[in-house]
């Protein structure tokens, strides 16, 4: 039997083979959205494009995974990690970290020690940095509690901006005013990119970039603000509303300058986050490695 074991949930939008190399359980994520599931698309943000296009105003209704989702990983991993650790989105946005404690309290009090729970104050392309972060850390066999420790300290250190296409879904979704959506329709008229960071696990404004053709160039300006003339490794993590190109592109102009930098994976946003922020939306995280 391992040692240490992991569990998260989709929202971290890990890559299958990062799942599967590292023997990562995944708990699921809901989006319950009758409309969207009649449309023709391969994933959620074409079916978002053809809703648009057919007038359909409606908006998907999220929930945390059950009690017995988290519960029935559990017993999964225990069966095959002496200890697991369960890395979980950001409370302020859902309830699947009460779900993940609640579950614990089910298991035999034997068990229960051997399960340790992160609130990572954070989600999608963040979370995952989170979760790759605790695959580093197994490897210098840390312990479970010491692991969790450096966890905890390391999520200030995570870097985490969102520009979305339209502040429709933001609206919609009640993120936001209908005021503030109207001022936001404004600065993207006007060529002005308005940045979301994750600042103590809610998602809140963080500037804007102007002189930005589009939001592939605005992140690539805010990430070099940001990271200055640091020489130390950074690891990134990027994620989309269905814009391949464009974030192939921000790749390609991180990687390009800044040689110390490693763009680890690009992978759509999840359904949670990404039936907020929209088609066309794209996140970048990055961490010292």
């Amino acid at each position: 039997m391992e040692k240490i074991g992991i569990i998260t949930d989709e929202a971290a939008d890990l890559t299958q083979e990062i799942i599967e190399k590292n023997k990562i359980v995944v708990v699921p994520v809901k989006l319950n959205w009758p409309e969207l599931d009649k449309m023709p698309g391969d994933n959620t943000f074409q079916k978002m494009r053809e809703l648009e296009k057919n007038k359909i105003e409606s908006f998907g209704k999220t929930s945390q995974p059950s009690v017995k989702d988290f519960l029935d990983r559990y017993n999964f991993q225990l069966e095959r990690f002496e200890k697991i650790i369960c890395i979980t989105l950001t409370s302020k946005l859902s309830g699947t970290y009460n779900s993940a404690i609640q579950a614990k309290s089910f298991l035999k009090p034997e068990d229960r020690e051997r399960v340790f729970i992160v609130d990572s104050l954070s989600v999608s392309a963040s979370q995952a940095l989170l979760v790759l972060k605790a695959v580093d850390l197994i490897k210098e066999e840390k312990t479970a509690i010491q692991i969790v420790k450096d966890l905890e300290k390391f999520i200030s250190k995570i870097s985490f901006f969102v520009i979305v296409s339209d502040p429709k879904w933001l609206e919609t979704s009640g993120r936001i005013s209908h005021i503030a959506a109207n001022l936001l329709r404004g600065l993207l008229k006007s060529g002005i990119r308005p940045l979301l960071a994750l600042k103590k696990g809610k998602l809140t404004p963080a500037g804007f970039k102007t002189n930005a053709r589009d939001i592939a160039t605005a992140l690539f300006k805010q990430f070099e603000a940001k990271i200055g003339k640091t020489k130390n490794k950074i690891r990134i993590v990027i994620t989309h509303g269905d814009d391949l190109k464009g974030s192939q592109r921000l790749k390609e102009m991180i990687e390009n300058k800044f040689k110390n930098t490693e763009v680890v994976f690009i992978n759509n946003i999840n359904n949670i986050v990404g039936a907020v922020c929209g088609p066309d939306a794209i996140v970048l995280s990055w961490c010292e490695k």
